[in-house]
Parts: C-alpha cells; sequence; structure tokens
C-alpha cells in the first residue's frame, strides 16, 4: 500500500506576481517573513509594513505561535486533551461546555451542512478514521462494506446539537466524533489576520496548510498575487495566478493526500453519504470568500458534491470557486460567475 503525504497544499504561495520579480526586486526585499509549524502542517506570513512601522519579529511570532497553539489545543483530534477530543470521548445526550472560539467553528460547519445538504459533516470523524485518514494512519486492508454502512447510519450533522448560551455541544449517538480537520485551518488563518490587524498591522498574506487571507497591499501599489496549483501528482507548477484583494482562498484537492492499494486509488475526501472515498473526476476545488473558515468548508463540501452538483451549488447561492476537473489525460476548468472576476484580474 502507498501513501502520498497527509498534508494537503493545494495552493502554490507566489510572493508577487511571475512575470515582474526582477523589475521589482527592491519591493519583494522589503517584505518580511514569519514561518513555523502547526496543526500538522506549516505556516507562512508576509508582511508588508508601512516605511516608519517598526515590527518586532520575534514578538510577533511569539504571539502567532501562543495563537495557534490555543487553537490546535481546542480543535485537534490528535491531542488526547483538546476540547474536540474530549467531547468525542464525552457520552451522547449529554451537554459538554465548549469555548466560544469551538462554538465559532462549529456552527460554521453546521450551517455549511445545511446549505450543502450534508456533503460537508464534521461529524464522520470515525469514518474518516476507519479509512486510515485520521490520527491513527495505519490500514492494511479496505473496510468491509457492512462496517462502513453500519457506522454510516449512525452519524451525520443531525445529529449534533449546538447550544449559543452558555456555548455547549450535545449528540445523539456515540458514534459520533468531530473531526474539524476540514474547517479549522481556515479559521486559524482568519484569527491570524485579526491578530494581525489589531497589531495595526495592514498589509500581510497568511497562509496555512495551503488557505490563504490577504489584506492590503505589497509594496508600491503590487497587489498580493495567488498561484493556484496543477493537480499533478508529483509535480509542482502554477495553473493560474490571482491578485486577491482582501479576501480569503482555500483549496481542495485528491491528489495528494490519498493512498493506493490493489491498484485502485482512494482519496482522503470522505463521501458522508456513502461512507467511501469520492471516485468522481472532481480533481481541485478553489474558493474564494471573506472567511477563510467557511472558504475551507466549502472547498471540502464542493470536492464532496463533484463538478456537476458543486458547480450548480456554486451558482445558486453566488459563491466564486473554481474547478480542475480530470478528462482523460488532462483537466479542464470550470468556473462560477462569481469567480469571474478574479480570473479577468489575473489578464491585468
Amino acid at each position: 500500500m502507498k501513501r502520498s503525504p497527509w498534508v494537503v497544499i493545494a495552493v502554490l504561495l507566489v510572493i508577487g506576481c511571475i512575470g515582474y520579480l526582477n523589475q521589482n526586486k527592491t519591493a519583494t526585499d522589503q517584505l518580511l517573513a514569519v514561518s513555523g509549524t502547526t496543526m500538522g502542517t506549516s505556516y507562512h506570513i508576509k508582511l508588508a509594513p508601512a516605511p516608519e512601522q517598526k515590527i518586532d519579529l520575534p514578538v510577533l511570532k511569539n504571539k502567532i505561535s501562543s495563537r495557534l497553539d490555543d487553537i490546535d489545543r481546542q480543535m485537534s483530534t490528535y491531542k488526547q486533551d483538546s476540547e474536540i477530543s474530549r467531547f468525542n470521548r464525552h457520552s451522547s445526550n449529554n451537554w459538554m461546555p465548549i469555548s466560544a472560539e469551538t462554538k465559532a467553528v462549529v456552527g460554521t460547519a453546521q450551517q455549511i451542512s445545511q446549505l450543502s445538504a450534508g456533503a460537508f459533516d464534521i461529524t464522520i470523524g470515525k469514518l474518516v478514521n476507519l479509512w486510515g485518514f485520521g490520527p491513527t494512519i495505519n490500514l492494511d486492508t479496505i473496510p468491509d462494506d457492512d462496517t462502513i454502512q453500519a457506522l454510516r447510519s449512525q452519524v451525520g450533522y443531525h445529529k449534533l446539537e449546538l447550544r449559543q448560551t452558555p456555548p455547549a455541544l450535545r449528540k445523539s449517538s456515540d458514534a459520533v466524533y468531530l473531526d474539524l480537520s476540514a474547517i479549522a485551518k481556515g479559521y486559524a488563518v482568519d484569527a491570524i489576520a485579526q491578530l494581525l490587524l489589531d497589531d495595526q498591522i495592514n498589509n500581510f498574506l497568511v497562509e496555512i496548510g495551503g488557505e490563504i487571507i490577504t489584506h492590503g497591499q505589497k509594496r508600491q501599489q503590487l497587489p498580493w498575487v495567488i498561484g493556484i496549483e496543477s493537480p499533478i501528482a508529483g509535480e509542482r507548477s502554477i495553473r493560474r495566478k490571482l491578485h486577491l484583494p482582501d479576501v480569503a482562498m482555500a483549496t481542495s484537492g485528491d491528489y495528494r493526500n490519498y493512498f493506493e492499494h490493489e491498484n485502485s486509488r482512494y482519496s482522503h475526501t470522505i463521501d458522508p453519504a456513502t461512507g467511501y472515498p469520492i471516485k468522481h473526476q472532481l480533481a481541485s476545488v478553489t474558493v474564494i470568500d471573506r472567511s477563510c473558515m467557511r472558504a475551507d468548508a466549502l472547498a471540502t463540501a464542493i470536492m464532496v458534491l463533484g463538478p456537476d452538483k458543486g458547480l450548480a451549488l456554486a451558482q445558486k447561492h453566488q459563491l466564486a470557486i473554481f474547478m480542475l476537473v480530470k478528462q482523460g489525460d488532462h483537466f479542464i476548468e470550470k468556473h462560477s460567475r462569481a469567480f469571474k472576476p478574479y480570473l479577468e484580474s489575473e489578464e491585468d
């Protein structure tokens, strides 16, 4: 059995428009950088402070690391003492108090679940684990259908209840196991963006595990430019370059995180409706939204729905999405009406 790296890096960060790197080298050199690891992946932050602004990078990095650690301690299924892990062990039909941050993330997750008719579902953690994509990733055999269907019938976002005041969670089935991996990184991106704004840093790009948000601009009126990666396993090439003005972007794909067994390929994305990894031809989907948390969750939802249902959902709700769909030995592009302005900015 062959397994790819589990972290899905679906977008490449481009520090400046490729065609103008040499001409604007001074502007690029003035960017400040902060990087590190969190949530089993890496983060990269680029800052373009005002000329008179002084930033103490070591102090700022400590603040960023502390903020990310707080989020990880609440939402990680890899930490046994995290808030989510404690809830996953909590008995059904009993309320468990939670933090305001976990409430916000779960609340958004439930909204996206309703919007997508269950294509996005944070309660299917045990199915994710069953397929070997959770905290325990050893998988020697493909799960049998009886086990999959028995577990699938016991989970679902409608079996999770969120209380607003005081914040608390309750589940109606012990099989409900929350997995926030498709939304927590997006929330962390939003949180770090807010931390920077609170520190009066207004020009930045934040990227965590491929999820991105931008604010302001680079030096000399240059926009932040982001690359959408071509969905080709084993390669790193950019399919599209986009100008992102004060928005977030998240990408979901099946070409980095998968395993192969007996000449069959199994995606890390599990369809809650079937309990099996997705099998359609949608290779990657990129979502642009004001909130990286929403973009993160929506990208997974559309990845589950596939190219036709996913595009229909985006058109109905004015979502900005860009899809790469496998067709034979190449990929074709599809996008929603709301995404068109970002493709036009690429040509500027």
